[in-house]
């Protein structure tokens, strides 16, 4: 089984810019998708053999999630069950016979650290929505965490401290919420350092690979026995992000 997470940077513009491409070159079992700024009736994606399950922001051209999968799903949920914090459409959960999959796309911090009170407050209120899940059935999360947990996860630590998506509350949050259970992993598979999913559109960063790795699949340790490999595909374009994903064997 094969699940990919892919912060498009507006739905839309991705279908102009080779996503049927990746689309027929994987063909994902599950692809999860953030940032998508449309509903379905703007982004008008016929994906044949796959149930489309959506989540628009309430304001438009604005964050956002999707998830399209080829395996049935039971359920679907929209939000974390705070209205205050659901608006965005940042996250929807479906329900496989296996797993919960939680697509997430965490609010970012903003510069000079505008929201990173809200930010924290999110994060708690997410966590507090794994561990219902949890009670349950394994969950899989995955998206745009919007974070770099460690020095390793990007190219210049030293002068992005307390930056947003480095700060050192952002980085203990996920920490916290990967103590629940969860493993980061890529990281199960793929210790070497400069392995990014995000690049700045300045300063030809990508080319160069000045970027970040922010775009996660944690998995419960329940799971750890089905997880056969972690990737990323920097080879992608289309975004300003490459898709990430994980493959899970079937249970015996």
């Amino acid at each position: 089984m094969n699940l990919i997470s892919w912060n498009v940077n507006g739905i839309r513009a991705c279908t102009r810019n080779g996503f049927s491409a990746f689309m027929e070159k994987f063909q994902p079992d599950v692809l999860a998708v953030q940032e998508i700024k449309a509903t379905p009736e703007q982004a008008n994606l016929k994906l044949e053999g796959y149930g489309a399950y959506w989540n628009p922001a309430e304001k438009k051209g604005y964050s956002g999630t999707a998830v399209f999968t080829k395996v049935p799903a039971l359920s679907t949920f929209h939000g974390i069950g705070l209205i205050d914090h659901d608006k965005e459409g940042r996250t929807i959960t479906v329900e496989f016979k296996d797993f919960f999959l939680v697509n997430v796309y965490t609010p970012n911090a903003q510069h000079g650290l505008t929201r990173l009170n809200y930010r924290m407050e999110w994060d708690e209120q997410f966590r507090h929505h794994l561990q219902k899940l949890e009670e349950k059935k394994p969950v899989i999360f995955c998206g745009d965490l919007n974070v770099a947990h460690q020095e390793i996860d990007l190219a210049n630590p030293r002068e992005n401290r307390e930056n947003a998506g480095f700060t050192d509350e952002e980085r203990e949050s996920f920490t916290k919420t990967l103590s629940l259970g969860y493993l980061d992993s890529f990281r199960e598979f793929h210790p070497e350092p400069r392995q990014y999913s995000w690049w700045s559109y300045r300063f030809n960063a990508r080319t160069r690979n000045i970027g970040w790795r922010i775009d996660y699949f944690g998995v419960s340790q329940k799971l750890k026995n089905r997880l056969t490999e972690a990737f990323i595909l920097p080879s992608v374009h289309g975004s300003d992000h490459c898709p990430v994903g994980i493959e899970l064997k079937e249970e015996k």
